[in-house]
């Protein structure tokens, strides 16, 4: 990781949105670049005032403001039933439970709301609240396993715990350490053709050059 800080830049953990916001930003960024998530969001925050809004709209009104984004007809109708188990008991749609759980109950009620995985929940707790959870995405879990951090065939999900576990235990480094990765899975480390040749880690690699 330090040889991908100097690379890269260390990246600063600094929280982008509170919880809520953040739960649907995640959502919103499956299957599409970051620029597209962004004006994405942007474009949903203009529309409607508050997530209690965004919940009770008509789900055509929800897909017509995030359309940008691609696979609206998918994320515009889980939004609206996330919103809705976070407001069951009246009022505005709220994370605010989170604060007093221990990080693997949070993460367990947040892959409790509907259509919430490992991922989306460990961004929701590492980038809004600062807790020590690495979220593993295709580039994270591709690099990791050329490595050799993870053993061969471990699938996504199980790979959350075992790199939380070799990052931590402080959050600013499971951040650095997600953001590094996936950065380096960009730039370097492609899924078809890594450029092995100009790699930072190409002498640590155990899969340096084994790909034609």
């Amino acid at each position: 990781m330090a040889r991908l800080d100097k690379a890269y830049g260390r990246p600063l953990l600094a929280p982008r949105f509170p919880p809520v916001g953040e739960l649907v930003y995640t959502v919103l960024s499956q299957n599409t670049t970051d620029v597209n998530t962004d004006r994405t969001y942007a474009a949903l925050r203009r529309r409607f005032a508050t997530w209690s809004e965004v919940r009770d709209a008509p789900v055509a009104e929800v897909e017509e403001a995030i359309a940008a984004g691609g696979l609206s007809h998918v994320k515009a109708p889980r939004i609206g039933a996330i919103l809705r188990a976070l407001s069951e008991a009246g009022g505005e749609p709220d994370l605010g439970l989170l604060d007093a759980l221990h990080d693997d109950d949070a993460l367990a009620y947040l892959q409790s709301l509907p259509g919430v995985g490992p991922k989306t929940a460990s961004c929701v707790l590492l980038f809004s609240l600062g807790r020590p959870v690495m979220p593993v995405d295709t580039h994270v879990h591709r690099v990791s396993g050329r490595l050799g951090l993870l053993e061969a065939r471990l699938t996504a999900v199980a790979a959350h715990g075992v790199l939380t576990a070799l990052a931590g235990p402080a959050a600013t480094d499971i951040y650095a350490a997600h953001v590094d990765l996936v950065r380096h899975g960009r730039r370097v480390c492609h899924a078809r053709r890594p450029a092995c040749g100009t790699c930072p880690l190409n002498d640590l690699c155990p899969s340096a050059g084994s790909f034609s």
